[in-house]
């Protein structure tokens, strides 16, 4: 006697992991079904119904093709709303350049008009502020990140101008709203459950790390919608390899050919699609080579298992020597053009920083490379000396944050704030605030943190491929920056990594909701103690969101939201 699955039973789809909810497929509760076998052929005994009542009416309400097409769309699409709402409402408020946005905003309108970021007058953030949004010359400034993350803000700035806050700040806003409907499809990949899809673009659309990056003109929300584009990408890779591998594979044995390195494969189209996705991240700051880098290894990880499932003999020489080159030839050079490229601007113009530094008297290199062109000279010169300043920037800052604290959120960012006394600014208070803080929500931030912990004891066990996939990007996001300990640096950076701890986060949910094959008593504790985490995540957000859009609040509410000291 055994016991089956229902889902498996009518046909179901085989889903890997989490275990939790193929709401697609339900048509009913689940039953426990004994299978006996006797001499006129199996019969089946049904038992008391699991899962829930839930289950039972989420299955009745997705039982037919229609209404599982509007739900694998409706969930993503109406979380996907709910960030634009949070990321649009009042986004020209403050009125005012914040943080470095300083840098940015200013950079991206000279790029837009010279080509190349100009220097700009002294005062120009005060000019800049009322309206006079022309107080650049035509000197080239040193900018320490590439060109492209600016060009992207440019182009808020010539729809709306440069004379409205929403300019500055309309292509970060756009960009966040399409990294949560990105996250959840990307979740939706890889858990198989539109359900935990819609959770962890939810997660990423409330939480306030999110919000900021999403609504102030900087450029790490722009740098990890690339990167997570070519995340997406590479598990889009995954599949498409391993489904030409396995028909390599019998074309051999087919043919009675031995199987000893296998081949090396040539046509990855999502491999290449990646290559250009952590190119342009790293055409927005450096640190997307990291993980251009990292999942390149993952890559090659991942067809060593493909091969050695395939039955070929030298599985992991194979990869080494054969694979490995054809991937790196199918990344890195893709990824530097597409950084060349994003860099036109200062080689078809002559007023970009050191844009002839090497045509002057000195400088030109000599011996056996004094045939490289003078132009790629002096370039090569330029990114010398922006590595120069990244690896020596240790001017102190009251908000910056070690590395070592970012995953406790030690630290936040405050980015912007405004205080003002009763009837000043509308203030109907003794004293009021407004602020712009980069506090993550806390239970989604140490939750995500908690999951991220135990996933790697998981994958140590369990070796999951989803898992190995999240901690990739992770480990990509966040080890590089242990090198740099005593750079300046800040907690907003975390934003390019968070996407991967809110999908470890899920990934942890969707174990704990169980599976509707459960026993009642165990899918119904699931369901409602993910229910009260859901609930709990949106409070504190509702709670904090003043915080991250610069409403104007009593000082003494504003005071509630420092749950550590350090947060002040």
């Amino acid at each position: 006697m055994r016991e089956r699955d229902f889902d498996e039973v009518i046909g179901g789809t085989g889903s890997t992991m989490p275990e939790s909810t193929r709401d697609e497929s339900s048509v009913s509760a689940p039953l426990a079904v004994d299978t006996i076998e006797v001499e006129s052929g199996p019969t089946y005994i049904l038992e008391e119904p699991r899962g829930s009542r839930l289950d039972a009416w989420w299955g009745r309400m997705l039982s037919t093709p229609a209404r599982q097409r509007a739900w694998a769309w409706g969930g993503p699409i109406a979380v996907t709303v709910l960030a634009a709402i949070l990321r649009l409402w009042n986004l020209g408020w403050p009125h005012s350049l914040v943080f470095d946005e300083t840098y940015y905003v200013k950079d991206s309108w000279s790029l837009l008009h010279l080509g190349y970021e100009a220097r700009w007058l002294a005062g120009a953030d005060a000019s800049f502020n009322s309206g006079d949004v022309n107080m650049y010359g035509t000197n080239g400034s040193f900018v320490v990140h590439p060109p492209l993350g600016k060009w992207i803000i440019g182009l808020g700035l010539a729809v709306f101008g440069a004379q409205d806050a929403v300019g500055w700040r309309i292509s970060t806003a756009i960009v966040g709203i399409l990294l949560v409907a990105l996250v959840a499809v990307i979740a939706r990949g890889l858990f198989h459950s539109t359900l935990l899809a819609t959770i962890a673009g939810g997660l990423l659309a409330i939480d306030g790390n999110a919000i900021v990056m999403s609504r102030v003109a900087l450029l790490d929300g722009i740098l990890t919608l690339f990167v997570m584009l070519g995340f997406g990408a590479i598990l889009l890779d995954r599949g498409f390899s391993a489904s030409r591998l396995e028909r390599w594979q019998r074309r051999r044995a087919d043919a009675g050919r031995s199987i000893d390195w296998g081949p090396a494969l040539w046509w990855r189209p999502w491999l290449l699609a990646a290559g250009i996705a952590f190119g342009a991240a790293s055409a927005v700051k450096w640190n997307g080579v990291y993980f251009l880098a990292g999942f390149a290894v993952y890559t090659l990880i991942v067809d060593a298992v493909a091969r050695r499932k395939a039955g070929i003999t030298f599985f992991g020489s194979g990869v080494v020597f054969k694979q490995a080159p054809v991937t790196f030839l199918l990344t890195v050079p893709i990824s530097l053009a597409v950084y060349l490229v994003t860099w036109t601007g200062w080689f078809v113009t002559d007023g970009g920083y050191y844009r002839h530094w090497a045509e002057q008297a000195g400088n030109a290199w000599q011996g056996i490379l004094a045939w490289v062109p003078l132009d790629i000279q002096s370039f090569w010169h330029y990114q010398a000396s922006t590595y120069a300043y990244h690896i020596g920037e240790h001017q102190p800052h009251g908000y910056e944050a070690n590395p070592l604290t970012w995953l406790l959120m030690i630290r936040p960012t405050a980015m912007f704030y405004h205080g003002s006394d009763f009837g000043q600014d509308g203030c109907q208070f003794t004293r009021c605030g407004e602020s712009i803080t980069g506090i993550a929500n806390p239970f989604i931030w140490w939750g995500a943190v908690a999951a991220a912990i135990y996933l790697v004891y998981r994958v140590i066990r369990n070796r999951e491929w989803q898992v190995g996939a999240i901690l990739t990007g992770l480990a990509a996001g966040y080890f590089p920056w242990l090198m740099y300990l005593n750079r300046t640096v800040f907690q907003f950076y975390t934003i390019v990594f968070e996407p991967f701890l809110i999908l470890a986060l899920v990934f942890v949910m969707g174990l704990l909701l169980g599976k509707r094959s459960d026993e009642t008593w165990r899918r119904l504790s699931g369901i409602r103690l993910i229910a009260v985490i859901l609930v709990a995540m949106v409070l504190v957000s509702a709670f904090f969101y003043p915080l991250w859009t610069g409403m104007q609040m009593p000082l003494e509410f504003i005071q509630l939201h420092y749950w550590l000291p350090t947060w002040l």
